[in-house]
């Protein structure tokens, strides 16, 4: 599957940004889909999921500022980031989970939140 991550930026702190990742195929085929980050000169981490339920999980750092959701018409999860800090200046990623194809990663979207 081929997945299409963007909607990356420049922005202030304090302020929002969307991120979309386009997949190939439909959503609902995959059991969970994800977000994780890798900010300069760390390793990469989880942001969070929503399985093909609905269930959404976040990593406590955003837990309360960034939301997860999707449209199934347009094949695509979004990451809605709001209250942005500089801390969260990453590459940002989505990930799809199938059972039938394994793990795909989509390129990354830079984000860069400036103090």
């Amino acid at each position: 599957v081929q997945l299409q991550a963007s909607g990356g930026g420049l922005v202030q702190a304090g302020g929002s940004l969307r991120l979309s990742c386009v997949a190939s195929r439909s959503i609902f085929s995959f059991a969970q889909m994800g977000w994780y980050r890798q900010p300069p000169g760390k390793q990469r981490e989880l942001v969070g999921i929503m399985t093909s339920s609905g269930s959404t999980y976040y990593v406590d750092s955003v837990k309360g500022r960034f939301t997860i959701s999707r449209d199934s018409a347009k094949n695509t999860v979004y990451l809605q980031m709001n209250s942005l800090k500089p801390e969260d200046t990453a590459v940002y990623l989505c990930n799809a989970i199938s059972t039938v194809s394994g793990t795909d990663w989509g390129q990354g979207t830079l984000v860069t939140v400036s103090s």
